[in-house]
């Protein structure tokens, strides 16, 4: 007879059956091995986390029969893997079976050399388990200094609890499609016809292929008693983030950790009119960059909320904004919409319309009309077949701040279409016309310019002209 004890480890019971050689007396074990080290390496875009965890075990020589079992769990069965960490070279898996008659459990014979103990490790995938990212900008009163700090908020819904575990965040988006694809040789739209069995054994070897660079066999890193900080590793196309030292995450509940220290980070302040991202209104911006200047390390950061506040100087705090950010590269701003500033006044003014440039097709010739004010003429028997629009705008802006403003103006107009202009006007695109200028603490500034748009046989493209200079409005 071979006794068998267990313990429950969260949803997930693991059974160790130990027994002798054949021939020989069987062995009782007396204790159940708890997990020595459990480490999570979490992925978002694929609902996918990979568990692997460590168990000292006491083998005797023969076979030793090993049960696992993931019962009210949601381990991919396929996935699971047994290796040893130590006396490898004694222990041998001679074969795995699953058992019909319990489809959430298998069984291990090892086949043992050693009679003493040995590390094993078990890794398997599961679902459930997700995590997200959310910031906090801090700025001072006088708007010279922003603090910045990142948590992570891990979300364990797998049925499974970790206690101790070591947690590593996959930042980035891993195509595990495409790499089924290649493993599989087949073509990407392919992959949706395999069957079921096919995808999931190529995925757990696709993701499995994409870690093995970073995996690490070793123990987890003990808790020092000291704020948790992240360690990044770049690995192709995505960022691994650990978090020092270890974490127990029961089974429905989530728990938010930091993810880098708050620090002050430089920024700027600009003021832009952009209609078609942020409406027919003036937005004041925090603008911040993600590198090493700005004092936010070097790796990408991660989807998340940024929530920015400001110092009001009474001993609180005033909220500002909320603001979702997509997956910002090295290198890339951040850009954060605080909304209109109720201490600048933005108004777009139209000025004087007028027609000029008419060509008339009159008995079969086209011929050319310069008019003046209105552009109103009466030719009999003529057609008027091409000609130019003439708008004259002023974009007015009064600055109440105690400060100096910076302004940024981006406007897209499509056809053919002059822009005139004494501010220097650049093209941003072949449609769209930018305008950058600063305007003084308590002033007032009418910024002005004249759109000349090309209309029937005179359009000849579909882009925009700059033309730095004298407007009609100043002639």
């Amino acid at each position: 007879m071979v006794n068998r004890v267990c313990r429950r480890f969260g949803w997930t019971w693991v059974v160790f059956i130990l027994a002798a050689s054949a021939g020989a007396e069987n062995v009782d074990l007396s204790t159940v091995p708890a997990r020595s080290t459990v480490q999570l390496t979490i992925y978002n875009s694929e609902d996918l986390t990979l568990v692997r965890e460590t168990r000292k075990v006491t083998f005797k020589k023969g076979v030793n029969p090993l049960q696992f079992s993931w019962a009210g769990t949601l381990i991919d069965p396929s996935s699971v893997e047994l290796k040893f960490v130590t006396h490898a070279d004694q222990l041998d898996v001679l074969d795995t079976t699953f058992p019909h008659a319990k489809p959430q459990m298998l069984y291990w014979n090892v086949n043992s050399e050693l009679d003493g103990e040995a590390t094993i490790q078990i890794t398997y995938f599961t679902s459930g388990i997700t995590w997200s990212a959310d910031y906090v900008c801090l700025a001072n009163a006088d708007e010279t200094q922003m603090g910045f700090e990142g948590f992570v908020r891990v979300f364990n819904n797998s049925g499974e609890e970790y206690e101790n575990a070591q947690v590593r965040l996959v930042v980035g988006t891993i195509n595990l499609v495409e790499k089924i694809a290649q493993l599989a040789q087949v073509p990407i739209d392919a992959v949706k016809d395999m069957r079921e069995d096919e995808v999931t054994r190529f995925k757990t070897q696709a993701a499995f292929g994409l870690l093995s660079k970073s995996e690490a066999t070793s123990e987890a890193a003990p808790a020092t008693g000291r704020p948790k900080e992240i360690i990044k590793e770049g690995l192709s196309e995505y960022f691994i983030y650990t978090i020092e030292g270890t974490e127990t995450i029961p089974n429905g509940w989530s728990k938010r950790m930091r993810s880098f220290e708050g620090q002050t980070v430089p920024f700027k302040i600009q003021y832009r009119y952009r209609p078609q991202e942020y409406g027919d209104q003036l937005v004041r911006m925090y603008l911040l960059t993600n590198n090493e200047e700005s004092k936010l390390g070097t790796t990408p950061l991660p989807d998340g909320t940024v929530r920015v506040f400001r110092d009001n100087s009474r001993d609180g705090l005033s909220y500002l904004t909320q603001q979702q950010i997509k997956y910002v590269p090295i290198g890339d701003k951040i850009e954060l919409n605080l909304g209109p500033d109720p201490e600048v006044i933005f108004e777009l003014i139209k000025l004087r319309v007028f027609r000029s440039d008419l060509w008339l097709q009159i008995h079969g010739q086209t011929v050319l009309r310069k008019v003046g004010g209105d552009g109103v003429m009466a030719i009999e028997n003529a057609s008027l077949v091409g000609w130019d629009d003439h708008e004259i705008y002023t974009q007015r802006i009064r600055n109440y701040t105690g400060k100096e403003i910076d302004v940024e103006i981006r406007r897209a107009f499509p056809g053919h279409v002059v822009f005139k202009s004494q501010l220097e006007p650049t093209l941003h695109d072949y449609q769209t016309v930018e305008i950058k200028t600063k305007i003084a603490a308590g002033r007032r500034s009418d910024l002005l310019f004249e759109i000349v748009r090309k209309q029937g046989t005179s359009a000849k493209q579909n882009n925009v002209t700059v033309q730095a200079g004298e407007t009609a409005a100043n002639r």
